[in-house]
């Protein structure tokens, strides 16, 4: 009874249409945007922006991107990484080219140049599918990787090779550098977020969104009744691709401030965006901040637990949340393959007669 649809009467189009139709969902939902709009901002420290916040809005966007392109087009990608990286690397060459330009406008080019490269790998999606297109786009991973160890002139031929983010401003408030205060932080790319959501929210139960289901569940059958596959297979290319780039833009830009690919694009990236989208749960957006969400506060979790309340070694903590991490994938695989947006769907379902058994 907590949660209920009864009620909730639509008497014209733009009620049935809006993003949230249940009322009950729309509260939430503002209580959340006012919560973290209003009140994060003035408590957050630099530990916790540093260690759960900056992080976890990041890798909700990536996450946003790759279940739009795995989890709604059904186009399997193991190239997240190397798109984050091409994002990074934009906003670097950027940045430093147009002194002027504001960190907003780069943080949009570098998505739309990875929407560009992201479209280029996903040609190869028109004629395979499966664990073939995964191997191609893990070669595309590694070709990114090695593109920017290799040639210097992503790196503005520097001896290191790293990248530094130079120092920025927006309304006269640093956004970039070690100037930057963790509330600057966490609001720039919690503008980000929310507009991002909202694009992909609207995308996914769109005829767009239609297209990309119809093309995962059976693409002959889409193609029969007049979905076009190139068109839709590409769009979720470019679209996820965009996502994953800004989400890159935002690591190195806003989070980390300096970077050397291999080290912070690998493939490890890519695996990690994945497991947040498999714990989170395919197609769905609710599922990519859960699973971001998870995964980014479990290492902070056991460091607690593990380090500062039971004294155990670093290194042990560090294995042991591997351990988990894996542990969980497979459970989840088995046991929930809908991973925590289902979990939440049934507690709904629950809240919708609790108290009562029927």
């Amino acid at each position: 009874m907590l949660y209920r649809e009864a009620g909730d009467f639509k008497t014209n189009y733009h009620d049935d249409a809006q993003t949230f139709p249940i009322r009950f969902d729309r509260w939430g939902y503002w209580a959340i945007l006012a919560v973290a709009l209003l009140v994060v901002p003035f408590l957050v420290t630099d530990y916790w922006a540093n260690a759960f916040l900056v992080p976890f809005l990041i890798y909700a966007i990536a996450t946003l991107g790759l279940n739009i392109l795995t989890g709604y087009c059904g186009q399997v990608s193991l190239g997240t990484g190397g798109f984050m990286a091409v994002g990074a690397y934009a906003s670097y060459k950027l940045m430093t080219a147009f002194e002027w330009m504001d960190m907003i406008t780069v943080t949009l080019l570098s998505g739309l140049i990875t929407a560009a490269v992201g479209v280029l790998f996903g040609l190869p999606s028109l004629r395979i599918k499966g664990f073939y297109l995964a191997v191609a786009t893990l070669a595309a991973q590694f070709f990114l990787v090695w593109l920017f160890n290799k040639v210097p002139w992503f790196y503005n031929y520097s001896a290191s090779g790293q990248i530094n983010a130079p120092e920025r401003e927006l309304f006269g408030v640093a956004v970039t550098g070690p100037a930057t205060e963790p509330w600057a932080q966490y609001l720039f790319c919690l503008l980000f977020v929310v507009a991002l959501a909202w694009v992909a929210r609207n995308l996914t139960r769109g005829a767009q969104g239609r297209q990309w289901m119809a093309i995962r569940d059976m693409d002959i059958a889409a193609e029969i009744i007049g979905v076009n596959p190139l068109r839709a297979k590409l769009t979720a290319f470019a679209v996820s691709s965009f996502f994953v780039g800004i989400a890159g833009a935002l690591f190195f830009t806003v989070y980390l401030g300096a970077v050397e690919v291999g080290e912070a694009f690998g493939i490890q990236k890519s695996f990690l965006v994945l497991f947040m989208v498999i714990i989170g749960g395919l197609g769905s957006i609710l599922g990519s901040f859960l699973g971001a969400a998870f995964l980014v506060l479990l290492p902070v979790a056991l460091k607690i637990v593990g380090v500062d309340l039971l004294g155990w070694p670093t290194a042990i903590v560090s294995h042991l949340n591997l351990v988990i991490v894996g542990a969980l994938i497979v459970l989840f695989l088995i046991l929930e393959p809908h991973g925590l947006a289902q979990l939440w769907r049934l507690t709904k379902e629950k809240l919708r007669l609790w108290p009562f058994p029927h």
